[in-house]
């Protein structure tokens, strides 16, 4: 017998299975019931919706501006990077 142990049968993913297939059928009937049955409480909180879609962004979207170090004007002035003068001083 010929068994080769470097070729292994992985199982397949759980999105290309009969049960994904059964789970996506069932949850987008019961969604479109839901929203069918329930419209008007929908729409009625769709502006509450939207106020918290603000503050949620602001958490999870702001992630990659890098290393807030809270810039230190005297920092900047030492190094010579900014102008000591402030707007409308006398030159």
């Amino acid at each position: 017998m010929n068994h080769s142990h470097q070729e292994h049968e992985s199982p397949p993913r759980f999105w290309s299975t009969r049960y994904a297939a059964g789970l996506v059928v069932i949850g987008g009937s019961a969604a479109y019931f839901l929203l069918t049955e329930h419209l008007a409480h929908v729409v009625a909180v769709l502006p509450y919706l939207l106020l918290l879609a603000c503050p949620l962004m602001h958490v999870f979207m702001h992630g990659g501006h890098g290393g807030h170090d809270h810039h230190n004007p005297n920092k900047e002035i030492e190094a010579g990077k900014a102008d000591p003068r402030k707007p409308g001083d006398p030159s």
